[in-house]
């Protein structure tokens, strides 16, 4: 599929300064702006497909993905969601694998890609890029930990307060209505809980009830922080 085209520097780019490329030099990341492309994305389409072979790294420079899987039912699994600044494709990458997931746009992107052989030269000539890859690597392995252990020990409506704060902790609120900075579909948060849409939805409509979080649409405001962390276990 094609995309269109952008023109984006790397040394001008405001997603840097919270990425893995945030240590490098001028001359490391004027060279990286060279052999770099970036290319728009509408919502619901793929950035790259599970089971195809990786060929280069993806940066998100604006927008929202998730990473998401096919349970052997056929249900999809959200793994991981992503924002401006965070980087998909690598794991595959270092492993020498095809793709284990597939990564697709929750809104319009603008995603850069690094070809494979400019992403590995830049991980031997770089010791600050390979130490903030390391880092990245030991930071996903928590999370997949902490993301085991809840599916294994907490009920669904645990995951389902723990799954509302981590979409506050990620996106933010807007500053009009307080409301969490991205509308998920109810399919969409039941795929994050690993529950079916009829259980999210009553899920929601409960904590509406007890004055927990409030519904206007797709948008979710939470209204008692305190109590939700109690419910998830986090406290």
């Amino acid at each position: 599929m094609n995309h269109n085209h952008l023109e984006v520097s790397c040394a001008s780019c405001n997603a840097r300064v919270h990425s893995i490329f945030k240590g490098l030099s001028f001359e490391e990341t004027h060279s990286l702006s060279e052999v770099k492309s970036c290319s728009k994305y509408k919502k619901g389409q793929y950035i790259f497909s599970e089971n195809a072979y990786p060929l280069g790294l993806y940066c998100i420079n604006s927008g929202k993905v998730k990473l998401t899987t096919q349970g052997i039912t056929g249900k999809e699994q959200i793994l991981r969601l992503l924002k401006d600044g965070d980087v998909a494709g690598y794991r595959s990458l270092l492993s020498n694998e095809k793709y284990h997931c597939s990564a697709i746009a929750l809104e319009d992107c603008s995603i850069c890609f690094i070809p494979k052989e400019n992403f590995y030269g830049l991980l031997k000539e770089s010791s600050r890029f390979s130490f903030e890859m390391m880092k990245l690597l030991a930071d996903n392995l928590r999370k997949a930990e902490e993301q085991i252990t809840s599916l294994a020990q907490k009920n669904v409506r645990e995951r389902m307060a723990e799954a509302l704060l981590f979409f506050k902790a990620t996106y933010g609120v807007n500053e009009t209505d307080s409301a969490i900075n991205f509308n998920f579909s109810r399919e969409e948060i039941a795929d994050f809980v690993g529950t079916s849409t009829e259980t999210a939805i009553r899920l929601l409509s409960d904590f509406k009830k007890e004055n927990l979080i409030n519904l206007e649409g797709k948008k979710i405001m939470i209204l008692n922080h305190t109590k939700l962390a109690h419910i998830s276990g986090l406290y």
